[in-house]
């Protein structure tokens, strides 16, 4: 399976917030946005984020143990929060 970049990582989380569940051939819609990547691709990388959700929500994936920066740690409760709020579905 090939690699994705950075960018075509920002280009699909941005065109999954375009093309929802509902959209006619949103997986074609999806690919023409990141580029280089065929719908089938893009379907595939989509189910993998779902996997992946599900088992940092289902607490499989440990959390990284961030250092406080100062005497602010607010990066990890960005970090939680982020957690918190990301659903797919």
């Amino acid at each position: 399976m090939a690699s994705w970049t950075t960018r075509q990582n920002k280009k699909f989380e941005e065109a999954l917030a375009l093309f929802d569940k509902e959209t006619p051939d949103r997986w074609h819609n999806i690919a023409r946005c990141v580029g280089g990547k065929s719908a089938e691709e893009v379907r595939r990388h989509y189910e993998l984020l779902l996997k992946d959700i599900m088992q940092i929500e289902n607490g499989q994936v440990p959390l990284p143990n961030y250092k406080a920066v100062g005497s602010n740690s607010r990066g990890y409760a960005n970090e939680q929060r982020l957690l918190k709020n990301l659903k797919l579905q």
